[in-house]
């Protein structure tokens, strides 16, 4: 299986997410593919099947930030104080799930090679009983709950992640929380005062960073090099950078 790594850096919203939309639209059969990168601005990025609705625009734009609708499921994501990485796989081989718990296997590994401190982190054991949870308003930011095999750290969710499946491709992308500023995407949800309220109390207590974890801040490149050294060792596949089909992705 051919694998390779792919960085390409700060861009909006849109541009993320077209750019991984075209790297599972072009990916080689029997392959996996690896992507980092961050926002600028940053970024609310709402589940496919999430209204837009649920967000106040104005107050976003007002502040200077972006929105953006996901090719993949879940909720509201404020894309701030991360780093982010996307996941392509064309190859019949792997199931949906399968893929899932792997490549959050693999997280785990790159967490360890970054900090000591993080190897205590692990994978959600309980399932979500996601259409019972979906009628509370306090679902509308995906880190108000850890689904089954996300990444948390002393049962707070670290990493969230999202996923969809098209033939044999599947494509899955997730934040890794580097600083606790996603929790301000509850200041532009739609919600009752209280409800604000409650929501705030709620990512409190279910959501995790690395610099809350750690008491320092976040080295990008450090924590990039040891989530590619995690996935080679999960995968044992070597995650080679490649330019060109960065390159070519990157003119279109």
């Amino acid at each position: 299986m051919k694998s390779f790594f792919l960085e390409t850096g700060a861009n909006t919203g849109s541009h993320n997410m077209e750019f991984d939309l075209r790297l599972a639209d072009e990916s080689e059969s029997e392959s996996i593919y690896l992507r980092l990168y961050t926002w600028d601005p940053f970024c609310i990025s709402l589940g496919a099947n999430q209204s837009i609705e649920s967000l106040d625009l104005k107050k976003l734009s007002d502040d200077g930030f972006d929105c953006v609708q996901r090719p993949t499921g879940g909720r509201a994501v404020f894309h701030s104080e991360e780093l982010t990485y996307s996941v392509v796989i064309n190859s019949g081989t792997f199931t949906p799930k399968g893929a899932y718990k792997q490549i959050n296997e693999a997280l785990l590994r790159g967490l360890s090679f970054f900090d000591p401190r993080l190897t205590d982190a692990g994978l959600e054991n309980e399932e979500v009983n996601f259409k019972q949870h979906y009628n509370s308003v306090l679902s509308a930011a995906c880190f108000s709950v850890p689904s089954r095999s996300e990444v948390k750290f002393d049962g707070r969710k670290l990493i969230g992640s999202a996923q969809r499946k098209t033939g044999n491709v599947i494509l899955q992308h997730g934040s890794i929380n580097t600083g606790d500023f996603h929790k301000r995407i509850v200041d532009y949800l739609i919600l009752t005062p209280e409800e604000k309220k409650d929501l705030h109390s709620l990512l409190d207590d279910k959501t995790s960073d690395i610099r809350s974890i750690t008491g320092e801040e976040v080295d990008l490149i450090k924590l990039r090099d040891a989530i590619v050294k995690g996935f080679r060792q999960e995968f044992k596949l070597g995650f080679e950078k490649l330019i060109k089909l960065e390159e070519s992705l990157e003119n279109r």
